[in-house]
């Protein structure tokens, strides 16, 4: 059992069947077959595992240009995180809007995020491990990233109590109207 939720702006939450008994759990997070017949038909050709090793870690917001921009299926499997989807489609309807959803270990819910949207997390357990499928490889010619609190886009990221701790790319990143966006 698959079940897909659009969140908006054309992100889906996806929560995969997860089969419980003494010795553990069991779950398919990704069947190509089972997910075409949800509509999502979809070649993923990389997978990426990340390690936060405190609360108040943030990553993002990344995306990549064309022509490799990915599609992303992200997921915790260890802590939780609060996550954020931008539409940086200039002729969106939706264009500078954001969603988020908080995924974790617990709740094993997952965010399938369409290309054309920046991508970033925030830490909000120690010892966090998000993995996420994509569909187009790493171009670090194409990689891109917008500055996480830009006051334009009054993201409501959650106050955890800690530092933030962000990489100097992060830190660095420009502002929404400064950015290289898709068309």
């Amino acid at each position: 059992m698959l079940e897909v939720v659009e969140i908006g702006l054309g992100v889906r939450e996806v929560r995969p069947a997860r089969y419980s008994d003494e010795r553990g759990f069991f779950s398919e997070v990704w069947n190509a077959a089972r997910w075409a017949e949800q509509g999502l038909d979809l070649a993923f050709v990389q997978d990426n595992h990340s390690l936060s090793r405190g609360t108040g870690v943030l990553r993002g917001l990344h995306y990549q240009v064309p022509p490799f921009a990915q599609q992303k299926l992200v997921r915790v499997t260890r802590g939780a995180v609060f996550d954020v989807a931008l539409d940086i489609r200039r002729s969106s309807p939706t264009f500078g809007q954001w969603v988020s959803a908080t995924l974790s270990a617990a709740e094993w819910n997952q965010l399938l995020i369409p290309a054309g949207f920046a991508h970033g997390f925030m830490t909000l357990e120690e010892e966090t491990e998000v993995q996420y499928k994509v569909t187009a490889p790493y171009s670090a010619p194409h990689d891109r990233a917008i500055r996480w609190n830009d006051p334009a886009l009054a993201i409501e990221w959650p106050a955890s109590g800690a530092e933030l701790t962000l990489s100097p790319k992060d830190r660095a990143a420009p502002l929404l109207a400064e950015a290289e966006l898709f068309a």
